[in-house]
């Protein structure tokens, strides 16, 4: 026969306490893991993010310096035709018939020299680019190689701490799986949701000095009292915290 979650009636109120307090105890565990662990994950991924982005911006650099390295050759080739072009006119007005043909191929000649003008001023446009191009480059280089460093290095530490707490975490969640699985659905998702609430992630507390151990709000002696008692679920009218009295604490180990 397949095996079925515990039934609520078949849990008394101590013991779904004793669960809620036990399960509050290991994901506190849990929590001070992740804790340890602080900002790193986050950090990596921010900085492999920003590798990412820096890597794509570098691409698109080296391709306009490939680009314009293009485009100064194609005006090198531009001035080259030109120059040609000159040399030829120049040759034809030593055997020119009339000043006509002399004149239109003086204006040719007149033409060209502008083009290699032009082309000139546009290889030193792009040359310009080029360079101002290479520095970006060369800033962006010097960048990433230090985002690459700062993320092995967060690696590095995020993997030992992984390496260090990795099964003691896989241990605590397979107690917190375990202790859920007893616990009927409705109280432990009023749990999920006061915890996630919870700055602290506290979500079942006991009475310390006559307070609630959440927000530290005076409890009554007759609340405390139905606390002690055990007969039913009560949580703090302050904060909603559920609370346990001392000794469930005292009794309860993980």
């Amino acid at each position: 026969m397949e095996k079925t979650k515990t039934y609520e009636s078949e849990i008394s109120i101590e013991e779904r306490l004793r669960a809620l307090y036990k399960l509050q105890k290991v994901d506190s565990e849990i929590d001070k893991i992740k804790t340890l662990r602080g900002e790193l994950p986050l950090e990596v991924q921010d900085l492999e993010d920003e590798i990412a982005g820096l890597e794509t911006r570098l691409g698109n650099l080296r391709e306009e310096v490939v680009n314009f390295e293009k485009a100064v050759l194609k005006k090198k080739n531009e001035i080259a035709e030109s120059e040609a072009l000159i040399k030829k006119y120049e040759e034809q007005q030593k055997n020119v018939r009339n000043n006509r043909e002399f004149d239109s191929l003086t204006k040719e000649i007149e033409f060209q020299n502008l083009e290699i003008e032009l082309a000139n001023k546009r290889i030193k446009e792009f040359t310009a680019q080029i360079d101002e191009k290479k520095v970006l480059i060369a800033e962006s280089e010097a960048t990433l190689a230090e985002r690459k460093n700062d993320l092995d290095h967060k690696k590095a530490e995020l993997d030992e701490i992984i390496s260090d707490t990795q099964k003691e975490e896989e241990n605590l969640y397979n107690k917190s799986e375990k202790i859920q699985s007893v616990i009927e659905e409705r109280l432990l998702t009023a749990y999920k949701r006061i915890r996630a609430n919870a700055r602290n992630g506290l979500a079942v507390v006991s009475i310390q000095r006559d307070a609630c151990g959440g927000c530290f709000n005076q409890i009554p002696p007759q609340r405390q009292l139905d606390i002690k008692s055990r007969k039913k679920i009560i949580v703090c009218e302050y904060c909603g915290r559920i609370l346990v009295d001392d000794e469930i604490v005292k009794e309860t180990d993980i």
